[in-house]
């Protein structure tokens, strides 16, 4: 029996409908009709916490145009705690409160060790979802560090650096407030809650589930390599791992200031810097002007990039290489981005660009490489970015005339 006709109209709507839905979902998809950053703005968020992520993937001009590349980096410095550790900052605290550990409005107090950038973020969410934060960093980090931890009503405890294994480092210092706090209190509500970013494995996982996924729906996937330095390791750790397990054929590159062992680790097995031989070391830590990355031990998250995982199968590092960058060629990229690019980074950007103009080198052109741009040259006013400090330090603070000057 054939249908009638209302059975024809309706399947021929469906069909139409199904159509139409497929091509505007099509147009939609496609890179020039992605939501503006004056579209995403219109939207409202719920408080502060509701800006972190999403942050914008920029063509460096500059780099490109000479390296035939699309060297592009995504300004994390636009998160509203003005750094990329916002991210890693909400998502602690949000795990640490679904696994019970952290009540809201309760008293409780966020410690952490950090460098400066991450104590910022965490203040600024613990001041958003009811808690204190004391935060315990080296003392000789650039002083605009701690005056923004403490406008932002951080606890501020500045320790004089020194190496892990002594109980006063600044994240053992952290770790034992955290467990002194709270210890009168019988309730038990008023806890201290120990971040522990350097060897929490949810560092890597925010990157992971955010910054990675932001970055392939960015380049809808057309991406040959990632570039970025290692502090904690969550970062490089979180993205990379997500970025393998996506684009077949993709490279990542460790970014690493001198003075730091790691990129030796990676490129030939061996944690080890020249400028760590006895007799010629200018600070505790890492020798090198560059702040928040360069380490001479092993972190949790980064060692994570070293073990067999999905799409390492074989157990190799994860990491293609790992470019070593001076103070001088970090102070000197720093300079030609700002005079060509109006860009004003700090010290881990700087060094993320000179490796990222590296690797654009090396590729040729037609290559996209991505990288990070962790915070503002506004955090490094009194050191990287004080031209009378650097100069004092035998470094040239005028803007390159060519990037023939990085070898």
């Amino acid at each position: 029996m054939p249908l009638d006709n209302s059975a024809h109209i309706c399947t021929a709507a469906a069909v139409l409908t199904a159509v139409v839905c497929y091509q505007g979902w099509q147009i939609l998809n496609k890179p020039e009709n992605k939501r503006t950053a004056t579209e995403r703005s219109a939207a409202i968020v719920h408080g502060v916490t509701g800006l972190i992520g999403n942050t914008p993937l920029i063509r460096i001009n500059s780099l490109s145009d000479a390296t035939g590349c699309e060297v592009l980096g995504k300004a994390e410095f636009l998160n509203p705690g003005g750094s990329s550790k916002d991210r890693i900052a909400l998502y602690l605290i949000e795990q640490a409160e679904k696994s019970g550990q952290l009540v809201p409005h309760t008293g409780s107090c966020i410690f952490e060790g950090t460098s400066g950038s991450t104590g910022i973020s965490l203040a600024m969410v613990a001041r958003a979802k009811g808690y204190l934060c004391h935060i315990v960093m080296p003392s000789d980090q650039a002083i605009e560090k701690s005056q923004l931890l403490e406008r932002h009503g951080a606890t501020v405890e500045r320790v004089a650096p020194c190496s892990i294994v002594d109980k006063n480092n600044f994240v053992n210092v952290a770790r034992r407030r955290a467990a002194e706090y709270g210890a009168d209190d019988k309730s038990g509500t008023r806890r201290g809650y120990f971040v522990n970013q350097f060897e929490n494995p949810l560092n890597s996982d925010a990157h992971y589930r955010s910054t990675g996924p932001e970055i392939f729906q960015q380049t809808n996937g057309h991406i040959h390599a990632f570039v970025h330095g290692s502090g904690t390791g969550g970062t490089i750790a979180g993205v990379t791992h997500y970025l393998k397990q996506q684009v077949p054929g993709l490279m990542s590159f460790l970014a690493d200031p001198q003075g730091s062992g790691l990129a030796n680790k990676v490129n030939h097995g061996v944690m080890f810097a020249a400028t760590e031989r006895e007799g010629t070391r200018r600070r505790q830590q890492v020798d090198t002007l560059v702040e928040g990355v360069g380490l001479n031990r092993l972190t949790r998250n980064f060692a994570n990039l070293l073990k067999p995982t999905q799409g390492n199968s074989k157990g190799k590092c994860m990491l293609d290489g790992a470019v070593s960058v001076s103070d001088r060629d970090a102070v000197r990229m720093s300079r030609w981005l700002m005079a060509n690019d109006g860009l004003f980074i700090g010290s881990s950007g700087a060094i993320n660009c000179v490796t990222a103009l590296n690797v654009a080198r090396k590729l040729g052109p037609g290559h996209t490489i991505v990288t990070i741009l962790a915070d503002s040259g506004q955090r490094h006013l009194t050191k990287f970015w004080n031209d009378q400090a650097m100069a004092s330090l035998g470094h040239d603070v005028n803007a390159p005339e060519t990037l023939d000057v990085f070898e």
